[in-house]
């Protein structure tokens, strides 16, 4: 029996968009039908993100956003943001009910128990209590090509400008088998690419009782990707973020025999320089740090090293920042994400001294961003001429003409020119010779 309509909205990470798939299952075989946010619908449920204040904001923006689309609709706040502002959220007129994280696999009974009587709205638990994983499972993925696999949630670090371990809780790791089950299943719907992610991926295997993934050296998460790797289907494995200090000779050598592993690896930076480094709370060096991507780089004929940079950071002085950028530059990634520092309540670097002015963090925001301009022009460079083999995904339109858009291994964009039939080729892997540049993030060239 249809039970009525419901409409999600995903804001934040890849993790969100594996949990908002994961409840609209739930929603859909219980009798619901799910349809896009811009419809109207009886229930809208809007799975926040709070890692900046402009990301409390934004979620703030769609719950209201909702509400005004149908006022008789029961507006649902999920997530992070309800996790770490729980008294703002339930004074919220526009919001009906909220569910913290840990508790969306109960959605479909909760968002239930308050359509009977109207009286309990409030479903969040303490997640520094919370003992296991979330047990949730998705059964597509959108497009069928590529799959974001969540294996791993919260996070032991606390670094001094981030509240996610505040919304998301200590490591809690999913298990193998489910994991396993879950991609096999996927397989069989034709996905050929699959992305394992976390909020602090190099923790997986770490528990209350096993808080230090340093000193596990990154085995169980090898585990899980050699297992992965044996399934048959599985084309491609991609990793999410990781944590530099699990780059060490022993994890990467191992992980190097893994023939579908991609030579992409992201490694969040945050900064080039040590003293900042270290009033970040990031625990490792610019020395070791360079020292995992020299190890990549041993074993990966030219990976993509990419990174995330927070520039602007509280006392961040011009030789810092300078230092910073002869670092990436050093370093040379194949692509950088440059965001200028934002404080962020209840964290320990809102009270740090001095906060830098908004425009100072503005101009090296615009410098670093030349710099991420030029290395990645020259990572791609290095592409043309060679053949690589592509994961096409979908027709794009660029300038009045249309093409076959793919990824390489290295996540590179790539395309051909349409032609009739061309259509066939989606989430197929084929060999591509590079021409050219298209434009400044894609590669043209053509089959064989």
């Amino acid at each position: 029996m249809q039970k009525g309509y419901v409409a999600f909205l995903t804001l934040g990470c890849k993790v969100n968009t594996y949990e908002t798939n994961a409840m609209q299952v739930l929603f859909r075989n219980a009798g619901y039908t799910i349809v896009d946010f811009d419809e109207k619908a009886d229930i809208y449920i809007v799975n926040t993100c709070s890692v900046t204040n402009m990301a409390d904001r934004k979620s703030r923006q769609m719950l209201h956003k909702a509400k005004k689309k149908n006022p008789n609709a029961i507006v649902v706040a999920v997530g992070c943001y309800v996790q770490v502002a729980k008294d703002l959220v339930e004074q919220d007129e526009a919001i009906d009910v909220v569910i913290g994280n840990n508790k969306k696999h109960e959605i479909v009974e909760e968002v239930e128990q308050y359509i009977k009587n109207h009286k309990i709205n409030t479903f969040i638990v303490d997640v520094f209590d919370a003992p296991s994983y979330e047990e949730m499972r998705i059964e597509d993925a959108g497009k069928r090509t590529r799959a974001f696999i969540k294996i791993q949630d919260g996070c032991n670090q606390f670094c001094s400008y981030c509240i996610i371990p505040f919304a998301r809780g200590h490591v809690r790791s999913r298990e193998k088998e489910d994991i396993l089950q879950e991609i096999k299943e996927l397989v069989k719907k034709g996905y050929k690419e699959f992305v394992l992610n976390g909020i602090h991926l190099s923790s997986y295997g770490a528990d209350q009782q096993n808080k230090d993934f340093v000193a596990m050296e990154g085995k169980p998460l090898l585990d899980v990707l050699e297992a992965v790797s044996e399934i048959e289907g599985v084309e491609r494995i991609r990793l999410g973020s990781l944590e530099p200090r699990v780059i060490t000779d022993a994890f990467v050598a191992r992980l190097c025999k893994i023939k579908q592993i991609c030579p992409h690896f992201h490694l969040s930076l945050q900064s080039g320089c040590d003293a900042t480094l270290k009033r970040m709370n990031r625990r490792y060096t610019t020395e070791e740090f360079a020292k995992g991507c020299e190890i990549l780089r041993q074993y990966y004929s030219n990976p993509a090293i990419t990174t995330d940079v927070i520039v602007g950071f509280p006392g961040e002085t011009e030789e810092e920042f300078s230092t910073t950028k002869k670092f990436v530059e050093t370093i040379g990634f194949a692509q950088m994400h440059i965001f200028k520092f934002s404080v962020r309540k209840g964290t320990r670097a809102e009270g740090m001294k001095p906060q830098i002015d908004e425009a100072v963090k503005t101009a090296r925001s615009a410098e670093l961003l030349l710099t991420e301009e030029r290395l990645e022009q020259q990572y791609q460079q290095w592409f043309i001429g060679r053949t690589e083999q592509v994961l096409f995904e979908e027709l794009v339109e660029i300038e009045n003409q249309t093409y076959l858009l793919g990824h390489n291994e290295r996540y590179i964009k790539i395309a051909i020119p349409y032609a009739e039939g061309i259509e066939e080729k989606i989430n197929k892997l084929l060999p591509v010779k590079i021409e050219k540049k298209l434009n400044r993030q894609i590669l043209l060239g053509k089959i064989g």
